[in-house]
């Protein structure tokens, strides 16, 4: 049995996903059961969460004795902060479990697991060294808060390293990145990418009719970039998603009737949107591990443009690679691979090959042991 370990996020996003999609993958494909663990940042106070930061860990007896319970096997924790921590790891080893720590972002090192701060890409915490990002303020809220989060990484992470057997990260480029922020992994790294659960039987490009972008709508996303470069190229836009930065993205789509903005929606809705599109867009202004809105726009079958940022640049065909914030470059190549529907066929083939779930399940039984 598999016991996935999981902290969600205030806001959901694609961990939340990567999480319901191995609940998925391990029972159908590895022929194993799986249960969850949750735990979540929306239920707890920011004093809870200091505590659990600075402790490492709150309640690692609950994990052990889930265990425990449940006869895991192995112990599969995505996001541990801040209530999991190094503590539930190793009550998890403790009780007879191979722990596997699935790195979705950069915050073994990073406060904000995202490498961008003040609207540029940044590697200036290293290691133990957190204290650029406390001085930056790079999680936006109060110093006290980002001190917090500094001094629970710095303290910690070689104890989290510690506790854990593999690790799993997204893309190659996402490894070697966490190797030059001097993330302690070792020789225990394995680059799996998120599964896939379907594919379009082919592409449909050609009947689509708007660029379609898709993510939490915050300015290292490049959403602004986008609404430039489909001004620029004559293309209607679709956006997808929710975040802090809705109402600016609003103010620069005014007065343009073919950009439009659909909010937060369900799988269902959003494969539908993929159905009508021409091209899908990932304009990333930073280093992106390998975000979902690629993965599941090319198993779609929908040609994509993506920055040549990051993991994107090690899946997405090049064909559609710009550089990042490169607003004729991205409008060229939107122009370029508009409707093309064998655009569309390779990035489905690509798609096979980097997420299929037997693909997936072969490196993940081999991680598992």
């Amino acid at each position: 049995m598999i016991l996935q370990l999981h902290n969600r996020y205030r806001v959901v996003g694609g961990e939340e996903r990567v999480v319901e999609d191995l609940s998925w993958l391990i029972p159908q494909h590895l022929g194993e059961e799986v249960q969850l663990l949750q735990r979540d940042s929306g239920a707890m106070s920011s004093r809870q969460a200091a505590k659990g930061l600075l402790a490492g860990g709150l309640r690692p007896a609950e994990v052990r004795a889930a265990v425990q319970r449940r006869g895991a096997r192995v112990v599969h924790a995505h996001n541990v902060n801040p209530s999991f921590g190094w503590r539930s790891l190793a009550a998890a080893r403790d009780a007879g479990a191979r722990v596997v720590l699935h790195l979705h972002n950069y915050r073994l090192v990073c406060a904000v697991g995202t490498c961008f701060t003040r609207g540029e890409d940044c590697t200036r915490c290293h290691g133990h060294n957190t204290s650029p990002g406390v001085r930056l303020n790079c999680r936006g809220g109060s110093r006290a808060e980002s001190a917090v989060y500094g001094a629970g990484l710095s303290l910690w992470q070689d104890k989290l390293a510690a506790q854990v057997d593999a690790f799993v990260v997204p893309s190659a480029f996402a490894l070697a990145r966490l190797r030059e922020l001097g993330a302690p992994l070792g020789d225990r790294a394995h680059v799996i990418a998120s599964v896939q659960r379907e594919f379009a039987e082919k592409s449909r490009a050609a009947a689509g009719d708007y660029v379609l972008a898709v993510g939490r709508l915050s300015r290292e996303k490049g959403f602004a970039d986008v609404i430039a470069a489909c001004r620029r190229a004559g293309l209607p836009l679709v956006i997808a998603g929710d975040g802090p930065q809705r109402n600016e993205l609003h103010g620069l789509a005014a007065g343009s009737k073919h950009i439009r903005f659909t909010g937060q929606v369900s799988s269902g809705e959003l494969a539908e949107l993929r159905a009508g599109a021409a091209v899908a867009v990932v304009p990333s202004r930073y280093a992106e591990i390998l975000p979902l809105a690629a993965l599941e726009a090319m198993a779609a079958g929908l040609p994509v443009v993506a920055a040549r940022a990051g993991g994107l640049a090690d899946s997405v065909p090049a064909e559609g690679l710009y550089e990042p914030r490169d607003i004729a470059g991205l409008a060229l190549r939107l122009q370029e691979l508009w409707a093309d529907e064998t655009a569309g066929q390779r990035a489905l083939a690509a798609a096979r090959a980097i997420a299929a779930p037997e693909q997936i399940a072969a490196r993940l039984r081999a991680v598992y042991g």
